[in-house]
């Protein structure tokens, strides 16, 4: 019972967003704006940001890959073009990288979220469909509308990377899970396709179906994360099926099936590594160049103490719910 407990205490924890003093705002404006699908409750637009004019948008003769970024937000808020992301997002059209930024429903807003012993449960399942369903189901639609609108937006549709930030890096590993194993979520996408890569800053994935495992090799994989992060969770937990495998774990089972990964573990860091992407765009750059442009399979494990790194906290429950 005091397993339970923790586990779904650490699940509630999951559905927090980091409170952090990030670099200062700039003005950035998307190249454009388009509305990939329409729902019950809202329309999903993308942003697209373009290459800065007269960067260089190859590497060794390949192109550089469109990243696809789904932002984060406790799965109860957050905004696609984010004023806190654009820093990095100018950083990656600098360096040749197309930026597409998605919307996904908040799907936990206006959710009862309760953290008594008799209410973590119910949070749990909610968290659990916020991700698992919701989100997944509008990321897919994305990446539909980029492969139907290929041409139009310039986008080679094989040389996607999905990336994200707290629930959004959730989502995207969530959804690699699901597009390998051909869920039901995956069947709008053609069959054999797949990401080029998964870049998860503080992600996770959340399971009533036990451990991750991927029935076939999946797209290659970089995950940071800070080992103090209490929100989403950096090791896992697990009571029968249900679990949270966060990048620790994550790590280990790709590596028990054999399959290559690149994670960077920051030591005494917590979730601020949610929204650090400006300040590790040399493991970002090294990863795209090696794994994804030249294809290389390189595996990576790296524990690290940077204290020229910015270090913050993160909200309590409290303040969100």
């Amino acid at each position: 019972m005091k397993k339970l407990i923790i586990l779904l205490a650490a699940v509630a924890f999951m559905a927090s967003a980091s409170l952090m003093a990030q670099p200062k705002p700039i003005e950035y404006s998307p190249s454009a704006t388009y509305m990939f699908a329409q729902r019950d409750t809202c329309d999903l637009f993308m942003d697209v940001y373009e290459p800065s004019p007269g960067s260089e948008t190859t590497f060794e003769g390949k192109e550089k890959p469109t990243i696809l970024w789904l932002f984060g937000g406790g799965f109860i808020g957050g905004e696609r073009s984010n004023p806190k992301y654009l820093s990095w997002f100018k950083l990656m059209n600098e360096n040749g990288y197309r930026i597409i930024t998605a919307d996904y429903r908040p799907a936990l807003k206006g959710k009862k979220m309760g953290f008594g012993l008799f209410q973590l449960i119910p949070t749990a399942k909610n968290t659990i469909e916020a991700c698992f369903e919701v989100g997944v189901q509008d990321c897919f639609s994305a990446v539909v509308y980029i492969i139907e609108n290929k041409d139009a937006l310039g986008v080679d549709p094989d040389n996607i990377v999905l990336s994200g930030s707290s629930a959004g890096a959730m989502i995207a590993l969530t959804a690699e899970w699901e597009l390998v194993n051909r869920m039901p979520n995956a069947e709008v996408l053609p069959e054999g396709w797949n990401f080029a890569g998964v870049m998860s800053f503080a992600g996770a994935i959340m399971s009533n179906r036990g451990k991750p495992k991927w029935d076939k090799e999946p797209c290659q994989q970089l995950l940071f994360h800070g080992t103090e992060d209490g929100t989403v969770f950096y090791k896992k937990l697990q009571v029968g099926k249900l679990g949270i495998f966060g990048s620790s774990a994550l790590a280990d089972r790709l590596k028990k099936q054999n399959y290559p990964y690149v994670i960077v573990r920051f030591a005494e860091h917590q979730h601020d590594i949610a929204e650090s992407m400006l300040y590790l765009w040399p493991w970002e750059k090294r990863w795209l160049e090696t794994n994804i442009i030249q294809g290389h399979k390189r595996i990576a494990d790296e524990w690290t103490l940077d204290p020229s790194l910015p270090s913050w906290g993160s909200a309590t429950l409290d303040s969100l719910y």
